[in-house]
């Protein structure tokens, strides 16, 4: 996602960005228009959400469609294509189907596919294989693929801070782990920082879902933050995170335009999700911001790379803050906060900011 500064805070490559692309669709192999060639093809493995997610998956489908629309390859066998799981148990029948069918890059979206990428890699040795949000070692045909999502986080805690009007505000994780750490830590500390520099007292409510799937148990963890006066809430929980945009557009509903309660999305840009009509009547949208991951660009650019027989196996890929790794869209940040945001970003870019990987202990 190539976006400006004034749209959104991109966060950049550190080490040197290799794109991928992967596409598909869930276990069916639907033909499109476009050629077929093998030694190109490319199929995406979805964790258990989907790959209409509105989230991780969705942003990645888009990269493997743009890199199919490039090379003018089709959708299914010899082109791109995705299989879609259901539950952890899809992972290795469909990283078999994938590879039988002759894909020669297939990529695994999150941590929880990783043993199942490294079992595939292993019998599959001529085969590609990428595996985002998580690094496997020792693997000449593996790209690893990681994000600097603690320092977006912290800009989203930067956005929290500057925006709640209640002095409280909650972050709804999926499962807790390295990778959603690195989200919890940096808002976290990004709202202890932006309430430090405006002389506020601002808390943090941390819960977590225990899966990326339950929607209404996500529903019920924002409702219960809301009720608790809470009026920001950030969710990092996949698709279960869709819970928390139904419980603010429930809650919003009831109000007056001026009372809304907000939402930060994240991985790709939810402003859509937060559209509703408020008591009032006036269309309003209460999604403040969205952390983005730029899983499109990295898919394709990897994707890129393999085409011109450059697959950068056995690496592990680091995308920060200088490029288009991550970003945070303006969303409706004030005008004052957007700009600290601005120079927060910068500083983080410089080194002068340290963002943390690992929450502090409560």
């Amino acid at each position: 996602m190539h976006l400006n500064l004034k749209k959104s805070i991109t966060l950049g490559l550190v080490v040197t960005a290799m794109g991928i692309l992967s596409a598909g669709c869930s276990h069916n192999t639907q033909n499109g228009a476009g050629n077929s060639d093998k030694k190109h093809s490319i199929a995406l493995i979805t964790d258990f959400n989907g790959v209409d997610d509105h989230s991780y998956n969705e942003i990645a489908w888009k990269g493997f469609t743009d890199y199919g629309k490039e090379h003018h390859l089709k959708r299914g066998a010899g082109g791109y294509q995705y299989f879609e799981s259901n539950g952890a148990s899809d992972f290795v029948p469909n990283l078999n189907q994938a590879a039988s069918a002759g894909y020669q890059t297939i990529y695994g979206v999150g941590f929880t596919l990783t043993d199942s990428i490294k079992a595939a890699s292993k019998k599959n040795p001529k085969r590609n294989f990428v595996i985002v949000d998580s690094v496997i070692t020792g693997r000449k045909n593996v790209v690893s693929t990681i994000f600097k999502s603690n320092d977006a986080s912290y800009l989203a805690g930067l956005a929290a801070a500057g925006t709640t009007k209640t002095g409280k505000v909650g972050f709804v994780g999926g499962v807790r782990s390295s990778v959603i750490d690195l989200f919890e830590a940096g808002f976290r500390k990004g709202v202890a920082d932006g309430a430090k520099a405006l002389k506020k007292k601002v808390t943090v409510n941390v819960q977590y879902v225990g899966d990326f799937t339950s929607t209404d148990k996500a529903k019920s963890i924002a409702k219960s933050m809301y009720a608790d006066n809470a009026d920001i809430v950030y969710q990092a929980a996949g698709q279960a995170g869709n819970g928390v945009f139904q419980e603010a557009k429930d809650y919003n509903k009831t109000r007056l335009a001026k009372q809304k309660v907000w939402v930060i999305g994240v991985d790709v840009d939810q402003e859509k999700l937060g559209n509703y009509v408020s008591k009032d009547g006036k269309k309003e949208n209460f999604t403040l911001t969205s952390v983005l991951k730029g899983l499109d660009v990295v898919c394709k650019d990897i994707a890129d790379k393999a085409y011109h027989n450059k697959f950068p196996g056995g690496k592990t890929l680091v995308y920060g803050l200088d490029s288009n790794g991550v970003s945070l869209t303006r969303g409706h940040i004030d005008a004052k906060t957007w700009s600290s945001i601005k120079k927060a970003r910068q500083a983080i870019i410089d080194g002068k900011i340290k963002v943390p990987v690992k929450p502090a202990k409560k």
